[in-house]
């Protein structure tokens, strides 16, 4: 099946509107422009010649090029250096998504000392020390019990921008052509899911809430969240089968060491 101009068309606006969005997102910074650009070219966006001429392929391609440069658009930001200063300060468009903090939507210059501190880890000014990282428990035991006594975060609906999209891949036109795909935005921490489990709209969204909130567990609850309980159940049980298998292992050879001894 050959390419329709149409699709052609459309090919080159949504490349032209990716390069507008790279050249406002990175502009006064030349060399990761022409970075990106370069990646666009030779590795997301390339196409070989078997590709080229595939309709799905070329529109695969079209809408990868749009969502990146929707996502350039609202969700990358630069910092700038500020001339004769030690400072910098974040570059934010129009299309610039913003939360309802102040400190976002204006943020304070941050000096270069004030950052070296930081990723020492001291406090980012004499006056206020930042607060003492949690201890993580090394045993599971112990781990076990800080992560029945920890508190799950609370997900609420008012936090949550909630849109539907229409499906994609294996279900039939009860999964491509109805809108079941749910998407859950937290405002607070920016953190973006998607659920497409099941036909059923109701129990993606209630799947796409209880992932939500997972990722909230992880992030408040860093090293004893469920998540984290799963894998670490899993490493004592594999801990606990290696220390059983290496006790009889030794039993065996002990049984053997006495053996040649009454021979």
């Amino acid at each position: 099946m050959s390419i329709t101009p149409a699709l052609k068309a459309s090919a080159r606006s949504a490349y032209r509107d990716l390069l507008r969005a790279s050249a406002v997102t990175f502009s006064g910074d030349a060399p990761v422009r022409q970075a990106f650009k370069v990646k666009m070219r030779t590795q997301d966006l390339a196409l070989t010649s078997e590709q080229a001429n595939a309709p799905a392929e070329l529109q695969g391609k079209i809408t990868l090029a749009r969502d990146i440069a929707t996502i350039l658009r609202k969700n990358i930001v630069q910092a700038r250096k500020v001339e004769g200063q030690d400072t910098w300060r974040l570059q934010f468009t129009k299309d610039t998504e913003l939360g309802d903090n102040e400190s976002i939507k204006e943020p304070p210059p941050v000096s270069d000392r004030q950052a070296r501190r930081r990723e020492k880890g001291g406090p980012s000014s004499p006056e206020t020390a930042a607060p003492p990282d949690r201890q993580i428990p090394r045993n599971y035991s112990t781990l076990k019990k800080a992560s029945k006594s920890r508190t799950v975060p609370e997900l609420k609906e008012e936090d949550i921008e909630e849109s539907f999209v229409r499906g994609s891949g294996p279900g039939g036109q009860s999964i491509n052509k109805t809108e079941n795909n749910v998407q859950l935005l937290h405002k607070p921490t920016g953190i973006r899911v998607s659920c497409q489990e099941t036909r059923s709209l109701q129990t993606n969204r209630m799947l796409a809430r209880r992932r939500l909130t997972e990722k909230l567990d992880v992030i408040e609850n860093p090293g004893i969240s469920k998540a984290e309980m799963g894998a670490a159940k899993q490493r004592e049980r594999e801990r606990r089968r290696r220390k059983k298998a290496k006790k009889r292992q030794k039993a065996k050879q002990e049984d053997l060491e006495e053996e040649d001894s009454e021979d």
